[in-house]
């Protein structure tokens, strides 16, 4: 998988926010050798569900399947962290992964 990097629209509005997120997040912390991209993933996409943090939820659904993350993975994920992070949460998070899956044909 190519390496993340923040939207290059956003430099003209927050450069200092694109440079610490492409060199800091995208550059550093995914890249460090105690998870795999997948697990990363997966942390990050269970995090943002069960923060309710749908803005950046799509973008992170697709990137956890580009890591090797099934749907179906994805949905369990999802359907346990209900339990802990509240049903509307997880009510969102899986509207967001079906509208990936079949935007993806998948």
């Amino acid at each position: 998988m190519p390496k993340q990097s923040a939207p290059r629209e956003l430099e003209t509005i927050a450069p200092k926010l694109v440079e610490i997120t492409n060199e800091v997040l995208f550059g550093d912390i995914w890249e460090r050798p105690g998870l795999s991209p997948r697990d990363r993933s997966l942390v990050t996409v269970s995090v943002l569900a069960a923060l309710y943090r749908g803005e950046q939820l799509p973008y992170h659904l697709g990137v956890a399947l580009e890591n090797g993350l099934s749907v179906e993975e994805l949905s369990e994920a999802i359907t346990h962290l209900a339990f802990y992070a509240g049903w509307p949460n997880a009510m969102t998070a899986i509207n967001h992964l079906k509208a990936l899956t079949e935007e993806r044909g998948a």
